[in-house]
């Protein structure tokens, strides 16, 4: 790379200005639903629903339409009725339009009715239907009547703006916070702007992939969000170690291009390791069938996969070219500045001495930050997420004021034409169940006809999810309950069944990369149990702070007595990738010096002497990254920024520089050893260069 710097530069110019020039609409492109269990039954009634009731679905727009002054006969109500009708009436992505019925969805007291706009197109597409009308919807509002679009897309349409304005003012805030730090890091200006332009190159890349991708199958809005920060926070993190490692090998040397091979070869080598890893722990969450959270998944896999690309191709070319020019606009205090940390090789000792005391105090705090998870929560988001004054939050608390806790969730029961007053019976026997309706034919002539039952708790209540199973069991072989919130709770199911399968994946995964990487059993293994303690000890900390409620007033949020139902597999998966990031960079700067020197003693020290600083100055960035996101309104950009910040700041703090050093000496020769025919399996890897 080095060698052939201006081809790299050439290549990596045309392949930013290709997906440059696609990056820009990444938010405006990206899909906005896919909170879904494929296949469930919820889903099937939801396609059911579509096909063979005017769009009638979980994903049919309701506007409310309220008045304290007025009835919904009023002329005028009927007026603004008329008018929303005419604006869906327009727009092909919509279907049937069913105005206001007495004792379904008009108020006791009339003065607020529902117009429901059918479905005619996929939850994706619908999402942005709402984006492209809620404006002129609200409009209507006027003259002492109220007008709110919602429903499940009218949700995800308010959540993924006020989420994507969150996401950008948190990336905005980070950036300078970022770069100070990378001057206090590296003491250089240019050596601080490069990991960067790095993540830069990166995160365009990405953006422009994920339009791209989204071409051939719809991808998450979220999937951007979370390639955001990953390629900021892993983007530093990399060109730090990378550009520490050049930075100490030109002292001694005139050749550039020996210098950066050095680099890469030690260095270099751990990222790649590092970045596999990373990628390794995100594909496991490919096994759940809910194509917005696999989609979350493949966006900071794209990301990671154009950061690692630069990082061993862009930035190596381009220290080539600088040289010793990367020290340029050094600050003063920098001159003293070595890869080698005085500081980080005194406190090496200080564990080789007293390695007990640090070691049992570090498992003690994780253990007992570890110990909540026992009595964690989850379930899927509630309105709460959305902010007060989006006009889904206000007409969901209309409806439910107007017309009962559970009027705003709706279950839909789909039954064949000869089931359908069994079902009916079942459904008005079933406790929780207030209300159900009169069955209605399909608009089409097929065989089926649909109930509406109304619970008596509020969608997002516990106690919805045996309401549901009890309906399921209590109606005739054939007949399907779905509605909005039988898809949280099907997706829910769907999370929690695959969560255990997850977690074995990623550990078994991430055992066997650091068995490869380091080619020593135990030490694998210590390093994989380690990066477990601390993912379950940020788990703890989120049940006491969003389930409990603990720091909720400072941190400006309601809690919801429960974690947001996808947060345990994806925030388990990326925790612990970003955990076995920290642990490749230090465990392979160990190994180097015991290659080098055979002494584990020297290998223990001088892998915390020349990681330490790194490990502790990328942690840094990290943490400010993530905690920057703690300042977003909505709840779970809230949830992800603190969670993954905590994990981050414990998993440096605790382990890296605390618990996996000491261990290291307390095992000493026998965490680098691996018997004959191991080494005979294993491919040959080595970090001396």
């Amino acid at each position: 790379m080095a060698a052939h710097s201006r081809l790299v530069f050439s290549v990596w110019f045309l392949l930013l200005i290709g997906l440059g020039a696609a990056a820009p609409s990444v938010f405006s492109s990206l899909a906005g639903a896919g909170w879904q269990a494929n296949g469930s039954e919820s889903v099937q009634v939801r396609e059911l629903a579509q096909q063979h009731f005017g769009g009638n679905s979980s994903a049919a727009v309701q506007v409310v339409v309220h008045s304290d002054a007025v009835r919904v006969e009023d002329p005028r109500m009927q007026q603004t009725l008329a008018e929303a009708a005419a604006i869906f009436a327009g727009d092909s992505r919509f279907g049937d339009v069913v105005a206001p019925q007495p004792g379904m969805t008009i108020s006791r007291d009339g003065h607020t009715g529902i117009l429901i706009a059918g479905a005619d197109a996929n939850t994706d597409d619908m999402v942005r239907a709402v984006d492209d009308v809620k404006a002129e919807l609200t409009g209507l509002s006027g003259d002492g009547i109220e007008v709110y679009p919602t429903g499940a897309s009218a949700l995800w349409s308010d959540f993924n703006k006020a989420n994507h304005d969150a996401m950008i003012k948190a990336e905005l805030f980070s950036w300078p916070v970022t770069l100070a730090i990378m001057v206090l890091a590296f003491g250089s200006l240019v050596a601080a702007g490069l990991p960067l332009l790095l993540t830069i190159a990166g995160l365009v890349a990405s953006a422009g992939g994920l339009v791209l991708l989204n071409q051939v199958t719809p991808i998450s809005v979220w999937a951007m969000n979370f390639a955001m920060m990953f390629a900021l926070a892993l983007g530093i993190d990399y060109a730090l170690f990378v550009v520490s490692r050049f930075r100490d090998a030109i002292e001694d040397r005139t050749d550039m291009i020996a210098a950066v091979a050095e680099t890469m070869g030690t260095a270099g080598k751990a990222v790649m390791l590092s970045g596999i890893t990373v990628l390794v722990s995100l594909s496991a969450v490919l096994m759940v069938p809910a194509p917005a959270v696999r989609t979350m998944a493949i966006g900071i896999m794209l990301a990671v996969v154009f950061v690692l690309a630069a990082t061993v191709t862009l930035l190596p070319a381009a220290l080539g070219a600088l040289g010793p020019k990367v020290n340029a606009a050094s600050l003063p205090y920098a001159k003293r500045q070595r890869h080698h940390s005085p500081l980080f090789d005194s406190w090496g000792q200080t564990l080789h001495k007293h390695p007990w005391p640090f070691a049992l105090g570090s498992m003690a705090v994780l253990i007992a930050l570890a110990i909540p998870v026992i009595g964690l929560k989850v379930a899927m988001p509630s309105i709460e997420v959305v902010p007060e004054d989006a006009p889904v939050r206000q007409g969901y608390e209309l409806v439910q004021e107007q017309m009962g806790e559970g009027a705003p969730g709706m279950l839909q029961i789909i039954a064949p034409p000869a089931d359908a007053q069994q079902a009916a019976a079942s459904a008005s026997a079933t406790s929780g169940i207030e209300m159900v309706t009169p069955p209605v034919p399909a608009s089409d002539g097929a065989g089926y006809v649909m109930l509406q039952g109304l619970p008596s708790v509020d969608p997002s209540d516990a106690r919805l999810a045996t309401i549901v199973d009890e309906l399921r069991a209590a109606v005739p072989q054939g007949t399907l309950v779905g509605g909005a919130p039988t898809e949280n709770l099907d997706l829910q199911q769907a999370l929690n069944t695959y969560f255990p399968v997850i977690v074995t994946v990623i550990l078994v995964l991430g055992f066997v990369l650091l068995l490869v990487a380091l080619q020593a059993p135990l030490i694998a293994l210590i390093g994989t149990v380690v990066s477990l303690l601390s993912t379950a000890a940020a788990f703890g900390v989120a049940k006491l702070i969003f389930q409990d409620g603990y720091l909720s007033e400072l941190l400006g949020f309601t809690p919801q007595g429960f974690l947001d139902g996808w947060g345990p597999v994806f925030f388990f998966a990326m925790i612990f990738a970003i955990a076995m990031d920290y642990t490749v960079f230090l465990l392979a700067t160990a190994k180097e010096h015991f290659e080098k020197t055979g002494d584990p003693e020297r290998a223990q020290i001088d892998g915390m002497a020349h990681s330490g600083r790194i490990i502790f100055a990328a942690a840094a960035v990290m943490v400010a990254v993530f905690f920057t996101f703690a300042l977003a309104d909505p709840l779970p950009p809230k949830e992800m920024g603190i969670i993954l910040g905590v994990a981050v700041l414990l998993d440096a703090v605790l382990i890296r520089l605390m618990l996996l050093p000491a261990l290291l000496r307390l095992t000493g020769r026998a965490a680098w050893w691996s018997p004959t025919w191991l080494q005979r399996i294993l491919p040959t890897v080595t970090f001396s260069h």
